[in-house]
């Protein structure tokens, strides 16, 4: 059984930093993309950032690119998201996910599996 399991969310004042973990376990992924997304109160789930497993290739959201950086450790399986001069509009859950269906990367239900997600808060 696969298992995502998200950590290193918190409490930060604007213009902090976070790295946040996305640990798998339990399998292999067939197609090596994982991707963040982040869900705040009241609005849908929004792609963050993805990234190839295999070759290391990265995409962002354009609102996040220069302050979002996304990395992976494949001796730990277990991708990273660095978050940079934080905002208050960053405040939301925060969930890594795997094994994309197919050739579309940018919306949660587009994957397998999902973690339970971290929390981020930035107060205004």
């Amino acid at each position: 059984q696969v298992r995502l399991v998200e950590s290193g969310g918190g409490l930060v004042q604007a213009g902090g930093s976070l790295r946040l973990s996305c640990a798998a376990s339990g399998g292999t992924f067939r197609r090596p993309i994982m991707g963040w997304f982040r869900q705040a109160p009241g609005k849908e789930n929004e792609f963050v950032a993805a990234i190839n497993w295999s070759g290391g290739a990265t995409y962002y959201a354009d609102s996040v690119k220069g302050r979002f950086t996304i990395s992976r450790d494949s001796a730990k399986n277990t991708v990273y998201l660095q978050i940079d001069i934080l905002k208050p509009e960053d405040t939301a859950v925060y969930y890594c996910a795997a094994e994309a269906r197919g050739s579309s990367i940018y919306s949660i239900y587009d994957y397998v599996y999902r973690g339970q997600g971290t929390q981020v808060t930035v107060p205004s």
